[in-house]
Formats: structure tokens, sequence, C-alpha cells
């Protein structure tokens, strides 16, 4: 394991303030950035400590979750220069706050094991907002503890439990699901099995399935397995973990102990070890429409290949329910072996733009297009 993900893990703090000693927006040069002709990339916020998640308000309040910080953030552009002039720390101290989400004006965010909401968080930004706990019997394990959340389609809200461990097979159903469950916290349910880690995910914003990513397992080697571009448009379906990997890929250890041909294949293999998170569909208006009901998805990047890999926004071109294309899209956070940027999220702003974090960089970029 790489100093990095050490410290991540046993001292988020001391990696936190190595960031912010050692990074700004500067070193992350917009001109190092390639992205397709006609497109542009600007920072739209700075000194936003190890910013992950984010939720964009309707009046255009953007949200950012933390992983390490602990704290949620409200950012603010007040004068609408698409540069945000104003943070706000909404909460501190919470445990791996991941996951945001807004549905009905209130806030909700994920912490390892509960989900709390911040209600009415726009009529409170400014007055130490409180927060009630929605439900806080999720499993307590830090090992893909932290969580992405978003309300889907039917109004429920849905949360990935990640597997406690690299490779394993929990007596625990819920480890290596996405779960959902009612705004206020009832019917929780399991909606898919197998999906080892996903901190990204999305609905087709014509057919309304749910599509996300998957981070494939550690420890075989640079090149397998792939990361994963999954579908999943009904509950119950298992997705392979921890028996299949990728396409065809069986597990060394769990491999033989599973039905292969039941499982739900992914629709496009992603880089080795990209650690695919974030993922949106582009619904905007702004991009040349060849992109319209396209993905776009947040690589992460490599932590323990021996040349890494990732570090990019990457974009899936779908035909129907097919990929047909697979290509980088914005790079350039990795130079050699140089790492200057870390994409999480990607969020899709009213006029078309589109909003990337950094939590590497402590940075949120805003990519536009002028034909």
């Amino acid at each position: 394991m790489r100093v990095e993900n050490w410290l991540y893990n046993i001292f988020p703090g001391i990696l936190l303030l190595l960031n912010l000693s050692c990074t700004s927006k500067d070193e992350t040069s917009n001109n190092q950035i390639k992205l397709p002709a006609g497109f542009k990339i600007s920072v739209y916020a700075e000194n936003i400590p190890n910013a992950r998640s984010m939720e964009l308000s309707e009046s255009g309040i953007l949200f950012v979750s933390t992983r390490t910080a602990g704290n949620v953030y409200a950012l603010i552009d007040n004068d609408k220069n698409f540069k945000v002039d104003e943070v706000i720390t909404i909460a501190s101290g919470l445990d791996m706050p991941n996951g945001v989400a807004l549905k009905d004006g209130d806030l909700y965010v994920a912490e390892v094991s509960r989900v709390i909401k911040f209600p009415q968080i726009e009529t409170n930004l400014r007055n130490s907002p409180s927060f009630t706990i929605v439900r806080d019997d999720f499993p307590t394990a830090r090992s893909h503890g932290w969580k992405f959340i978003k309300f889907g389609p039917d109004g429920k809200l849905y949360i990935p439990v990640g597997a406690p461990c690299n490779i394993c097979l929990s007596e625990d159903p819920r480890f290596a699901s996405i779960m959902r469950m009612n705004a206020n916290g009832s019917e929780l349910e399991i909606y898919s099995h197998g999906v080892r880690n996903t901190v990204g995910f999305d609905w087709h914003p014509i057919t309304k399935d749910l599509w996300f990513t998957d981070n494939g397992r550690d420890m075989l080697g640079d090149n397998i397995p792939p990361d994963e571009l999954n579908r999943a448009p009904e509950i119950g379906l298992h997705f392979g973990y921890p028996f299949l990997h990728g396409r065809n890929i069986l597990d060394p250890e769990f491999g033989s102990q599973g039905d292969t041909s039941s499982y739900s294949k992914p629709v496009q293999e992603l880089g080795p070890h990209v650690a695919a998170l974030g993922m949106e569909f582009y619904t905007g208006n702004m991009f040349p429409e060849d992109y319209r009901n396209q993905i776009f998805i947040a690589e992460h990047g490599s932590w323990n290949r021996s040349k890494k890999i990732g570090y990019r926004i990457s974009l899936v071109r779908l035909n129907g329910n097919e990929a047909i294309s697979y290509e980088p899209f914005a790079e350039g956070w990795l130079q050699g072996e140089s790492v200057s940027g870390r994409p999480v999220d990607v969020e899709q702003m009213p006029d078309g733009s589109l909003l990337i974090s950094d939590d590497f960089a402590n940075a949120i970029y805003r990519i536009t297009y002028e034909r």
C-alpha cells in the first residue's frame, strides 16, 4: 500500500494538510488539461479541502462533501460570474461524509453508518444548521465505508454499502450492494447485489434505468481486473462480486463458488484500477448534440499500480444500452508519474457546463464549450 493511501486510512488530517500546503490551482495549470476542440476548463472554486461529491440546488448553491476532512460545504457564487466567492462550512467533524443529496429543500448527508438530514438547508446556511438522523443502522466497517448517495426517479434515496475488504464474501447481505429507502428512512431494501464499491451513479434521462461505476478488486496485477460501468434496470440483479470481475475474469479464491451465468455483465469495462467514481449523463444544451445522453466518468486514479493510470474525465458513448466507445475527455492531471489532480465527481450546471471536483488539488473546475 502506498504511503498516501495509508495516510488516508490512518491519518486523514495529515494528508489533508499535505495537500493544502503542497497543492494549489496554479499547480493544476489549466493549460496542461487536454480537451476536445472548443472546450475550455477554468477554476470554479479553490481552497475547498478534500472536495468530493457535489449537489447543486435549484438556486445555484453547490453543496460539496468531503471524505477525510469530515466537513460539508455550501459554495455560493453571489455575483453569478461562475466563480465561487463565498464558502460556508455547514457541518464539521462528521464521519467520512462523502455523500450529499437534496430533496424538497432538505440536505441529506451520508456518513459511514448513518444518513442525516439538514432541514430546509438554504434558509439556515449561516446559522450553524442542526440535523436530524434519518437512519443510523448501516454497517460500521470503514473499508469502502464512504458512501455516494442520490435520489432516484422513484423518489427513493439510493445508498451503496461497499465490501468491507479487498475481496471477501460477507455473511451480511448488505455488504457489496446498492440499497434504497424512502426519504424518511423507511422501507430499506437491497436493490443490487455483487457491487464491490460504487461511488457514483445516475439514471438514464430517457429510460430511467440506473447506471453505476464499480471499482474492481486489487492485488491481481497491473492490468486486471477492469473497473466497470454497469446498468441495473430492475431490482435484484447480481453484478458478480466477489466471484466474477469484468465480463469473464473468475476470482482466484471465490470464482468457483458462483454461477457466472446468472450475473449481469458490465456494459463497458473501464481501465484497470482507474478508480472510476462519479458519473453523470449529459443532458445540457451547451455541448454539441452528439454528447447528449452520453456518460461522463471521473476516474480518480490508481493507487497501487506500478504505472499510474486514470486521473482524468472519460466519456462513454452509447447506442441505446450498448457502449460504442470509451475514450478520454479531459486529461492532463497525470504527467508521467506526477499527479496534480484527482477528479472525483461530475455535476451539470443549468447552462450545460460541467463541474468537476478534485480532492487532491482542493478545487472545483468548470468545463465549457464555445462553438
